[in-house]
């Protein structure tokens, strides 16, 4: 006899040859354009980083779902998809434990922990990669590539820089792995030629996010400032694969609609006026939770239904909820708004006693137009690529009681800190002697890298002129310019080493 007519269900019972399997199968195969372009644009690591996410998506749900006595879902590709996706939103240049972590918190809290694949409300891979962007910030903002470092299509246009449309479009600007918008619109349209998605979503995302930057982004409705917008930043990837996962996005043609509109504002919002390193992951992780109400208020009643009071039912709990999160953060924004101020007192209280405790000899410190000018003229960029990721933040004038120069401080930041930016204020007298430094931002592991600000670390630097020190992992240096690295912690060690040797650079080639 046939199974199928023993199989009994509740309605509704119309069956399509299109499973679940197809349909994930078709998100790789329009995934693949920008993976094989990401591989072949940044090599071997950005393959590892792709290999690892997919792998650990996979073995944490199989290992889940072993665990815990269900199903095995595996085989339906959803867990390959996750990591993919995640894969593609990296960095070409983080450590290849990020995508592990990214995918494991993916797959198993955001997934797994709410019953699989249909019961999450939010899209997996983006809240994996919000998850590593909260955590890991530095590493995940950092896209130096061989060494090289470059700054992202969106942070030059930020900084007035010219930007290649074409450059951005094709994906050779820095960028996340699968950052190629070409490769990404293929693969769109792919999805959309086979029903994997319906264009509601991806069109009114990119409409409402092209209206706001025009009205909003401060160069109206220039075309290349838009197609920039929209080519960069994850606008593409997040329009057409990530905001139309069916599981998290609403169900009607006229709830999707909004749904998308409500996205593209928001990922306009985010990168007008947010200071976060990603607009587009926020912006629709945000707009999942609406997605309930709009489902609520766009899905057709049928013929003669009536609520049980004869009235329509109020969404008490969305309501409640929207009420509560924006009385929350109007809260958080009244106390920075009434603190900013004070905050910015005491930035400028530590400042001050950074350039005391360096410079001792100095009565006032003053800033020197010339010296400024030439701070101004490395455009925020890199100092020196030898010296890692180090920038000149500023340098002021130490001045006597009479008004003689007695030395300099200079304030560099080192981006490659272990675990975040380190930022320092470097005192030079008059003939370029290290007089001291002292740590102004200092985030690195306690009882580790924490301790490059303890004495027994800064006190190498002092009283040393030479033009550039070396850091001795091995420790018992002999020299003068050898500096004993930190025990277990020589990134951070290495990171402060080549903030000093940029602040010597600059002070040799700007100031003396």
């Amino acid at each position: 006899m046939n199974e199928k007519l023993l199989n009994m269900s509740s309605s509704p019972h119309i069956r399509h040859r299109l499973t679940t399997g197809a349909v994930m199968t078709d998100v790789v195969l329009a995934l693949l354009p920008a993976a094989v372009f990401g591989i072949y644009r940044y090599g071997i690591h950005a393959f590892l980083i792709l290999l690892i996410s997919v792998a650990s998506a996979v073995a944490t749900e199989f290992l889940y779902d072993k665990a815990a006595r269900k199903p095995m879902t595996v085989k339906d590709g959803s867990a390959v998809v996750t990591g993919l996706l995640l894969g593609l939103s990296l960095s070409p240049a983080v450590p290849l434990y990020l995508p592990c972590l990214g995918s494991v918190f993916a797959i198993l809290f955001v997934k797994c922990f709410f019953g699989g694949l249909g019961k999450n409300f939010m899209n997996p891979a983006l809240t994996g990669r919000c998850f590593l962007l909260i955590s890991f910030g530095s590493a995940m903002t950092n896209f130096s590539v061989d060494g090289m470092s470059s700054a992202t299509p969106l942070a030059a246009l930020r900084a007035g820089e010219a930007v290649s449309l074409s450059q951005t479009a094709l994906g050779y600007t820095a960028g996340v792995i699968g950052g190629s918008a070409v490769a990404l619109l293929i693969g769109g349209i792919f999805l959309l030629i086979t029903g994997g998605i319906t264009i509601e979503i991806p069109a009114a995302f990119v409409a409402a996010f092209a209206v706001f930057m025009g009205l909003f982004g401060g160069h109206g409705f220039d075309p290349n400032y838009l197609l920039i917008h929209i080519c960069g930043g994850g606008v593409l990837m997040g329009a057409f694969f990530m905001a139309t996962d069916p599981v998290t996005s609403p169900v009607t043609s006229r709830g999707q609609l909004l749904y998308g509109a409500i996205t593209g504002i928001l990922a306009g919002l985010f990168r007008v006026y947010g200071s976060s390193a990603d607009s587009v992951s926020y912006a629709i992780i945000i707009a999942n939770m609406v997605v309930p109400f709009i489902d609520k208020i766009s899905v057709p009643k049928p013929l003669g239904y009536r609520a049980a009071s004869g009235k329509p039912q109020f969404p008490k709990a969305a309501v409640n909820l929207t009420i509560i999160t924006l009385c929350a953060g109007l809260a958080l924004s009244s106390v920075y708004v009434l603190t900013r101020d004070k905050i910015d007192e005491q930035k400028l209280a530590a400042n001050a006693a950074s350039y005391k405790e360096v410079c001792p000899d100095a009565e006032t410190f003053v800033t020197d137009d010339t010296i400024n000018a030439k701070i101004e003229a490395l455009g925020g960029d890199i100092y020196d690529e030898k010296f890692g990721k180090t920038y000149i933040n500023s340098v002021m004038v130490g001045k006597d009681a009479s008004d003689a120069t007695v030395g300099y401080v200079i304030s560099v930041s080192s981006g490659d800190g272990y675990d975040g930016t380190i930022t320092l204020s470097v005192g030079l007298d008059t003939e370029g002697t290290v007089l001291g430094i002292s740590f102004t931002e200092l985030h690195e592991t306690a009882g580790m890298g924490m301790l490059c600000g303890e004495d027994a670390f800064r006190s190498q630097f002092a009283g040393v002129n030479t033009d550039a020190f070396t850091l001795n992992k091995a420790g018992g240096s002999t020299t003068d310019n050898e500096i004993d690295s930190v025990s277990g912690a020589s990134t951070s060690s290495g990171a402060v080493v080549n903030a000093v040797n940029t602040a010597l650079a600059f002070y040799a080639s700007s100031i003396q």
